[in-house]
């Protein structure tokens, strides 16, 4: 639609969010709320997109910029008519239709963006206002018709008669518009009003004396829902939640509690992965085909492979998990761990910029940091590798076949070669042969008698 603009207006600070972020920067499952109706025009298809911006202007863009996006500023709060009106310059030149909404309806669908371009195109209006029956109109503004039901104009409740708020189709927000003609009808509004601000509203007045006001009633009022509060986020939060796993769900995913699952946009999900109880898939997130992801796991930026299972209460982030592999309970998985096919690391391990090679195992307790496992090894319970010496980090590289007793510290950098065994208990400073036994543990001795001294000096003293 190189035809088609749009401009978003989220100049506003949102004081009744009571925070010092602005309230288009506000979190909504990851992403800050602006973008949503960021992504809900580009999805439109819609060409350009302009962005209003005031309060907190420029952690707005920083958030938010992207090739796609221009800034416009409105410095100063005068109305949604002004706001508008700020755009102009952005889109100097141009000539077609204009969407404008605001920055803070995360929940309105691109298909609705297309259907309100379509009627506004094919009925010739100059101004189309998207409109809705909700099931309690107050605080909106009305649509007011003459009597032959033609759209004259919207009136803020404020501004509103008795027989105006018995009206119960009210304003959404949202229009489609022709320019450059907005630009002279906004150029020329009155901030006689109430509010003694620049209605956008009154575009519509200004419409309906050429005769050219439209309307398209929206089926589902829960699209436009503004956020103006932390009770409206939590709100949005679980209206946007549930639309999700719908969607997943109808398409072959399985999820054994939809109540209490998280998935953010921007996961994909294969069919027949199964995701239990209260977990939360996070950021850009794949779960290939036939994984099971089983109770309170989170998951962030990673990718688990197909057919793997992923036990109970496990943490991942930025992490990559093999076909077949077995994570958890209980284990964390850092930023550029790799497990390959058929691997497992079982509860309580943690991994960190390290690969566990296809069919090797650490099942216990242990820590790898900065790691090179090969195939086919063995990694003891309580194993560490001590990857940091105050200063730098230095790699541990284990071979194929290697097995690694329990309790043993390997010192970085240091290599343990293929076939190597390092005997349970041993701090590991130096690199092991292929095919050796490392043992690097103090000779045991044994002290006779040693209980009936400790008690013989208790009763001395």
């Amino acid at each position: 639609m190189n035809d088609v603009a749009a401009v978003v207006l989220a100049a506003g600070k949102g004081t009744r969010m009571k925070s010092a972020v602005a309230k288009v920067l506000h979190p909504l499952l990851g992403r800050p709320l602006l973008s949503y109706p960021l992504d809900a025009c580009r999805q439109a298809g819609i060409g350009r997109i302009v962005a209003v911006v005031g309060h907190q202007a420029e952690e707005v863009e920083k958030a938010l910029g992207a090739p796609d996006v221009l800034f416009a500023l409105q410095a100063e709060q005068r109305g949604t008519g002004h706001a508008a009106l700020c755009a102009r310059s952005a889109l100097q030149g141009f000539s077609g239709t204009a969407v404008l909404l605001c920055g803070d309806v995360p929940l309105l669908r691109p298909e609705t963006l297309t259907a309100l371009l379509d009627a506004h195109h094919r009925t010739g209006a100059l101004a189309t206002v998207l409109s809705m029956v909700p099931p309690d109109p107050r605080g909106y503004g009305r649509l007011v018709r003459d009597r032959a039901e033609r759209l004259a104009r919207i009136v803020e409740e404020r501004d509103a008669s008795e027989a105006e708020k018995a009206v119960r189709e009210v304003n959404t927000g949202t229009y489609a518009v022709e320019l450059p003609w907005l630009w002279g009808v906004l150029a020329g509004l009155s901030p006689a009003n109430s509010q003694g601000e620049y209605y956008l509203t009154d575009v519509v007045a200004a419409a309906a004396a050429e005769d050219r006001a439209g309307s398209l009633l929206l089926g589902d009022p829960t699209e436009v829902m503004g956020i103006n509060s932390r009770t409206h986020l939590a709100e949005a939060a679980g209206a946007l939640r549930r639309r999700i796993n719908e969607e997943w769900m109808e398409a072959g995913v399985t999820l054994e509690d939809p109540a209490t699952t998280w998935i953010e946009p921007g996961v994909v999900l294969a069919p027949d992965v199964t995701i239990g109880p209260a977990c939360r898939l996070a950021g850009a997130t794949r779960v290939d085909a036939g994984a099971l992801v089983e109770q309170g796991v989170v998951v962030t930026d990673s990718r688990i492979g197909p057919g793997a299972h992923i036990k109970p209460y496990c943490v991942f982030s930025g992490a990559t998990v093999g076909a077949g592999a077995e994570v958890g309970p209980f284990a964390h998985l850092r930023p550029g761990a790799e497990l390959g096919e058929a691997s497992r690391v079982g509860n309580f391990v943690e991994m960190k910029k390290s690969r566990l090679g296809r069919g090797s195992k650490a099942s216990h307790l242990t820590y790898l940091g900065d790691t090179e496992i090969g195939e086919k090894v063995n990694v003891g319970a309580g194993t560490i590798t001590c990857n940091y010496d105050g200063a730098a980090k230095h790699r541990t590289v284990i071979g194929d076949g290697a097995f690694i007793g329990s309790n043993t510290s390997l010192v970085a950098p240091v290599t343990v070669g293929a076939g190597a065994t390092v005997a349970a208990g041993s701090t590991v400073t130096q690199d092991v042969p292929e095919g050796a036994l490392g043992v690097g543990r103090a000779r045991q001795r044994n002290v006779a008698e040693w209980s009936a001294r400790k008690a013989a000096r208790k009763l001395g003293s």
